[in-house]
């Protein structure tokens, strides 16, 4: 009777365990991985993180969050999500987020965008939901000259966005517009440090800041920069720009950051034997934007 009660026992036991077990994995929601291959990924600030997002019915679905190394490798590129959710999404969309985030919905600053076909999307800048611009005709050309000063001796200490090689000022950039979360800058790197020369939405107009300008006369009605005052700590101005880099950058608005940020489309060299009120052109460099795929 003894043996007959311990197994009766036993078989209850393995029973009722076998039973929860089988509740446990039918309550358990089936997931779905999401596998990202993305190229270019700048590295971000310690209070900033990437979030990838699929596009549902319209509305936004996030996947999860990673970061950026400095070998451009993901901290994480596959994500579990729910396979009713991944099958019906439209749309992949990547954004910059802040550390800590306290908004559920993406932030304004996105930065790659791809639709499905089939269980793949090729994700880029110039999807709609992203930057939504095509960068393959980007021109760029700039003089060095300071207009905002009365003195001819500090020429080389001023870079300008047009071009004088028809004679009177013309337009220097061709760039596609922006969403209005974005904006353009410019940038002249100075013995290795970068100084702003103005954020601009158009390349036609005057950008918006002059803060190393002189006071003696204004600027052209362009973006560009004399670099004759309040020089930046590490810096002297006026200065001579033969041999620096200019640069071209798109930078999120409002930008948390004082340096170029990663999408530089626009680069160029000052010649070692510049000359003043010459036309110089800038490069487009089409691999500093990021791109890459996602597979569900």
């Amino acid at each position: 009777m003894k043996t007959r009660l311990f197994i009766s026992t036993l078989s209850l036991v393995l029973f009722i365990s076998i039973t929860a077990c089988d509740k446990e994995e039918d309550e358990m929601p089936m997931m779905d991985t999401l596998s990202l291959n993305l190229m270019n990924l700048p590295t971000l600030s310690s209070n900033e993180q990437y979030e990838g997002w699929v596009i549902v019915k319209g509305s936004p679905i996030s996947t999860g969050t990673f970061t950026v190394g400095e070998n451009g490798a993901l901290s994480t590129s596959a994500f579990m999500v729910d396979p009713d959710q991944l099958m019906q999404a439209t749309d992949f969309v990547l954004t910059i987020e802040p550390i800590p985030d306290n908004d559920p919905a993406p932030s304004s600053i996105k930065i790659l965008g791809g639709s499905f076909s089939g269980n793949d999307a090729n994700v880029n800048i110039a999807h709609a939901a992203a930057l939504g611009a095509d960068f393959s005709k980007t021109t760029g050309k700039y003089i060095l000259a300071t207009p905002t000063t009365t003195t001819t001796e500090d020429e080389l200490s001023g870079v300008w966005f047009l071009d004088l090689s028809g004679g009177a000022p013309t337009k220097g950039l061709e760039l596609p517009s922006l969403p209005s979360n974005w904006l353009y800058e410019g940038w002249a790197v100075i013995d290795g440090t970068p100084v702003s020369t103005g954020t601009f939405s158009a390349a036609d107009m005057i950008d918006n800041g002059a803060p190393y300008s002189g006071s003696d006369a204004s600027g052209p009605a362009f973006p560009g920069e004399d670099f004759v005052t309040a020089a930046p700590s590490d810096l002297s101005f006026p200065t001579d720009l033969s041999g620096a880099t200019i640069v071209i950058s798109i930078e999120p608005s409002p930008d948390n950051s004082t340096q170029p940020f990663a999408f530089k489309p626009l680069i160029g060299t000052v010649p070692t034997d510049a000359t003043d009120h010459t036309t110089y052109d800038l490069v487009y460099e089409e691999n500093t934007f990021p791109y890459g795929s996602v597979s569900r």
